[in-house]
């Protein structure tokens, strides 16, 4: 009998034989790897695109275009700090301006663009704009410095291969005022005169902008010494000066005697700086600092402080302006001579030459020229500015060098230079070394002595003095209650070799008030006519005139409060 095969068991399959909770979780594990894998994808895809958006925005916001290379670029991103005034007021600041540029490879008709290019700006020639927009130069500057209206009108021409890129300007509100001062920079806004150039050797400006790194925001801002106020009111007296006195040039400026510190500086004819070309026309250079001149009896005051200091002579000493000092065949004389015995303060309120030339030779030739050495006479004036130029002044003195310099003849200086020494006259005799920026406070005590305080009360006796009773009383009529003090000059120019009588450079050195002396001024009137029949061409009728209007304006604005002057008796100058 066949016995039926063998039929194995069923196979069961695991999962039904597994533990229903076990099932559970393994799946429940499947789908949190998988949710965690989807979470990383979706952040990596969010933060792929965060990336491209932040790279996206940083070149929309670039103003640079692509193809300005080199000094393009560098003139593009240049910046300068912005300059105030000691009372806040923006004297120099950076403004964003579009300039034209061309990529020539990309201009189609060089002929079309240069015509229509020409028409917004007629003043550039086509010629230039031809060879200019012709090439296979990736960049090429066309017009820099433009307004925005004149960006549109060339927008509006669609011309391919023209684009324009941000530069900034500098942009000067007060125009010419301090004009001097300020000085310009150029197109690539790189400080050339004034102001402008200290501040690029003296905080490497220049070396930023070549690395293209010099941003407004990095750079601290400068603050000035001028109160423009008392800058305003001495330009507009200096050229109504030149209109009423028919004078070729004028200049002036204001010095705290305690600080050394320069409130004002003007010097006529002058320019716009927002145009810095004009500095280059004839003339408009910055007599103050940069020329030099014959002082004549403004430099009277040194000599007779020389010789008070030294003690060669005392307030009461007399000395004999009788007949005129002869050298051989030349003669000293006085304008308007007394001709009599003289004291010393009569010597001043005079104007004698006779008698200071008598000063001098009780000084001695050899102190005399020490002196002029102590009170900086020697070099060129130290200031900010590097339009300076250097006196001439002999190294040694003969007896007729030594009198003709002890009024003033005979040797060069800068109106700075008189200005200084005679803020040394009254500030208690210390020299001030003056400056541009805003200082703070009284620095005598940091200064040089270069006179005996004793001295110096004299001095201020003598000034007021003059203004009382000499040839500084219309400026002390016009300023009354200021308590001035100052001396005239009137010095001849040369001509074909020799002094003419009828072109003069008049100067007025001043300082007020005398009670407690704060302020030295000097105006200078180059060739200036006599203002109508009767009137002198002299200084006391053109520059005394000009200093007395002036302080009478601003000595409100620097807080000095008229009052009578109490004279003091020479008496108790004396030692």
């Amino acid at each position: 009998m066949q016995l039926p095969p063998r039929v194995k068991p069923a196979q069961i399959p695991a999962h039904e034989t597994a533990d229903p909770v076990s099932i559970v979780g393994q799946r429940a594990q499947t789908l949190a790897v998988t949710r965690w894998r989807i979470q990383l994808l979706v952040l990596a895809i969010v933060l792929g695109f965060l990336v491209i958006a932040l790279r996206l925005w940083s070149l929309g916001a670039a103003e640079v275009n692509s193809q300005a290379r080199g000094s393009a670029l560098n003139a593009a991103l240049a910046s300068r700090p912005v300059v105030y005034d000691r009372n806040g007021i923006i004297m120099a600041i950076d403004i964003l301006v579009p300039s034209l540029f061309a990529e020539p490879r990309r201009i189609v008709d060089v002929e079309e663009a240069a015509q229509a290019v020409h028409t917004v700006l007629p003043q550039l020639e086509l010629a230039w704009l031809r060879k200019r927009l012709s090439g296979d130069s990736g960049f090429a500057w066309i017009a820099r410095e433009l307004t925005p209206k004149i960006q549109t009108d060339l927008m509006r021409l669609g011309i391919p291969g023209l684009d324009f890129v941000t530069e900034t300007k500098r942009f000067y509100p007060a125009y010419r005022q301090a004009a001097h001062v300020m000085g310009a920079a150029n197109i690539d806004n790189i400080g050339i005169a004034g102001i402008e150039h200290y501040i690029d050797r003296s905080r490497d400006v220049v070396l930023l902008q070549e690395l293209g790194l010099a941003r407004a925001a990095t750079l601290e801002p400068v603050s000035l010494s001028l109160d423009m106020r008392v800058q305003n009111i001495l330009h507009n007296q200096l050229a109504d000066a030149l209109i009423r006195y028919q004078a070729i040039a004028g200049a002036g400026a204001l010095i705290d005697v305690q600080s050394g510190e320069i409130i004002a500086l003007v010097s006529l004819p002058d320019f716009d700086p927002n145009h810095p070309s004009q500095m280059l026309e004839s003339g408009r250079f910055n007599r103050i600092t940069a020329a030099k001149f014959e002082p004549a009896s403004i430099f009277k005051p040194l000599t007779i402080a020389a010789a008070l200091d030294a003690g060669a002579v005392t307030l009461h000493d007399q000395v004999d302006a009788r007949t005129p000092v002869r050298f051989g065949r030349h003669s000293i004389s006085d304008y308007y001579g007394k001709y009599r015995h003289l004291t010393v303060p009569e010597v001043l309120v005079h104007s004698s030459n006779i008698g200071t030339v008598r000063i001098a030779e009780r000084l001695g030739a050899e102190n005399f020229r020490e002196f002029l050495t102590r009170i900086g006479m020697d070099v060129p004036p130290v200031i900010e500015l590097p339009e300076v130029t250097a006196p001439v002044v002999p190294k040694a003195f003969s007896a007729v060098t030594a009198a003709t310099v002890s009024f003033g003849h005979g040797l060069s200086v800068t109106p700075l230079q008189m200005l200084t020494a005679t803020a040394a006259l009254v500030n208690g005799g210390h020299l001030p070394t003056p400056t541009l920026i805003a200082n703070a406070g009284d620095n005598t005590s940091e200064m040089k002595r270069v006179i005996k305080a004793h001295t110096s009360l004299q001095m201020r006796y003598l000034l007021r003095l003059n203004a009382l009773d000499g040839s500084a009383r219309r400026a002390n009529n016009l300023a009354e209650g200021y308590r001035l003090g100052g001396k005239t000059g009137t010095a001849e120019k040369v001509v074909a070799g020799r002094y003419s009588s009828e072109k003069v450079t008049t100067f007025f050195s001043s300082a007020f008030p005398l009670d407690a002396p704060r302020y030295a001024m000097l105006i200078m009137i180059d060739e200036p006519k006599r203002e109508q029949p009767g009137s002198g061409r002299t200084a006391a009728y053109n520059a005394g005139d000009v200093t007395g209007r002036v302080l009478q304006r601003i000595a409100p604005m620097l807080g000095i409060v008229p009052s009578e002057w109490t004279n003091v008796p020479a008496a108790l100058l004396e030692r």
